[in-house]
């Protein structure tokens, strides 16, 4: 009997560990507006309405901003396809990790950290910010900074595409974001991206 419990406890325990993480949809990888008018309508937008974003369309969003659009390739160019871009996403609960091949959202921390992100009157109100770091084992940070770009810029367009708001910040507080993320010292935070609701 005390075996059975035991096992029944471990089950539960794996089983909320398990929970913690978020099995996303699979990307949707047609529909949205045709790129030319996509660029027209990108640009930096910075008030939001409180709003959160569907699992559907957080999948979409993350894929198009760095996923994996064929074996070992991603939607955004890296200089000898190094990688070395990783993402991670902060809601109002917590922070996550984008594992790209999987996926999945993969839970680093609960809780509100959204101060760590500076510039409350845009980050507060935003359904979510999107935290690039670079690996620094894998390329110079030069490099990142260029991928980087690259990301940023899927984002803007995604976010034109469905009628969203997005703005490139590289102001935010480094030392606490990097401790709520849990970074290493071979990873850096070189941009965070708030992405909402328009008014």
């Amino acid at each position: 009997m005390k075996n059975t419990f035991l096992a029944i406890g471990l089950f539960c325990i794996t089983l909320g560990l398990q929970a913690q993480n978020i099995k996303l949809p699979t990307p949707e990888k047609t529909g949205g507006k045709p790129i030319m008018e996509t660029l027209n309508e990108r640009r930096s937008e910075r008030s939001y309405v409180k709003k959160e974003m569907s699992e559907q369309m957080l999948s979409n969003l993350l894929w198009a901003a760095n996923g994996f659009n064929r074996d070992e390739r991603r939607t955004a160019p890296t200089a000898m396809n190094k990688q070395e871009m990783e993402l991670y996403v902060m809601f109002d609960s917590g922070i996550y990790f984008y594992d790209a091949k999987a996926n999945v959202l993969k839970l680093v921390a609960k809780g509100d950290f959204k101060e760590a992100l500076g510039q409350p009157q845009i980050s507060n109100d935003a359904a979510l910010s999107i935290i690039m770091v670079a690996d620094t084992n894998k390329s110079s940070i030069e490099w990142a900074a260029v991928s980087t770009g690259y990301i940023s810029q899927n984002i803007y367009l995604f976010a034109a595409s469905e009628g969203l708001g997005t703005v490139a910040r590289g102001s935010f507080k480094k030392e606490e974001l990097s401790k709520a993320l849990q970074l290493k010292e071979n990873q850096q935070i070189t941009l965070v991206q708030p992405v909402g609701f328009l008014k």
